[in-house]
């Protein structure tokens, strides 16, 4: 039966992972995941079995994913960490691939991003083509996703700009801040990426939101949701990264990369073709100003410590 498929979400424990296994249990499937974290607290309990996610150990890849229908593919790196590299993390995306052909599963929903290419001269950007490219070659049928920037509860981006807004006098904007971005519901992806798991076909698909900000636009209005009294000046690019890497210090983060500012002011964080998410920014920071920035999201903390 339909309800007793088994599907497999990597990083079922962290962001947009979870809300594409919440979703796939509320229609009735049956969701292992594999995750780098498998003693971290479960949030959903029995509901969802857990296996380690292991790219070195190909048998016990093999062995996770038996009995898949559907993988949906969430893993990813930020930045590069320690041994993790991005040219690493596409390896290791690749043995997943190989893992699950081999395995027999159906169908992957790989997660990527607006604009990824195997051209781009940003590594996150080309890493995300890399991946695309493989997951196009495998056996496996496919929907590759493309989101534009998620944002929710527990984001990074929008999160952490109202957590600096609430707490410093100025908050530093890369440039002109004319660049544009384009946010995307986490619950929105992760019901584009389930309903993408149950089509035949080969597809891509960009995932935006309804609305378009340019980054000052963004800054301003996450300010006035959370009444922030800072001013909001325009520095150097270099300056911004210098000041992010400060900043990082005192949280015990990587803030900003040289590579997401890049990426940020060559508004590649926006889609040219029609959204098809539908959660508005603007409505959602309305209805979430007493919480939204109130504790720092940090990177290292939820995937590397």
């Amino acid at each position: 039966m339909d309800g007793q498929e088994l599907n497999v979400v990597t990083g079922a424990f962290s962001y947009t992972g979870k809300y594409i296994a919440g979703r796939l249990l509320s229609t009735g499937k049956r969701v292992r995941t594999l995750t780098g974290h498998p003693h971290r607290p479960n949030p959903f309990g029995d509901r969802v079995s857990v296996a380690l996610l292991d790219f070195e150990d190909r048998s016990e890849l093999r062995k996770s994913l038996g009995g898949a229908t559907t993988l949906y593919n969430t893993y990813w790196i930020r930045f590069p960490y320690g041994p993790v590299t991005f040219e690493s993390a596409v390896e290791n995306t690749k043995a997943l691939i190989r893992a699950a052909e081999e395995a027999g599963v159906r169908r992957i929903v790989h997660v990527s991003i607006t604009n990824a290419s195997a051209e781009s001269r940003l590594p996150y950007f080309r890493g995300k083509g890399l991946v695309e490219e493989a997951v196009v070659r495998s056996r496996l049928s496919h929907a590759i996703l493309r989101p534009t920037v998620i944002f929710g509860p527990e984001d990074i981006l929008i999160n952490n700009i109202a957590w600096l807004l609430r707490r410093f006098p100025v908050f530093a904007i890369p440039g002109s801040g004319a660049y544009r971005l384009q946010p995307v519901f986490v619950e929105d992806v992760a019901e584009i990426a389930v309903r993408a798991g149950r089509e035949e076909g080969n597809i891509i698909l960009d995932a935006g939101g309804p609305e378009a900000y340019t980054f000052h636009e963004l800054v301003r209005l996450i300010a006035e949701t959370v009444r922030s009294p800072a001013r909001i000046v325009r520095v150097n690019p270099g300056l911004a990264l210098l000041l992010s890497r400060l900043m990082g210090y005192t949280v015990r983060d990587v803030v900003l990369t040289r590579d997401e500012i890049e990426g940020l002011m060559a508004s590649l964080l926006v889609s040219d073709l029609p959204p098809i998410g539908h959660t508005s920014l603007r409505r959602w920071l309305a209805g979430n100003a007493g919480r939204v920035g109130t504790r720092y999201a940090s990177e290292l903390d939820r995937h590397y410590r």
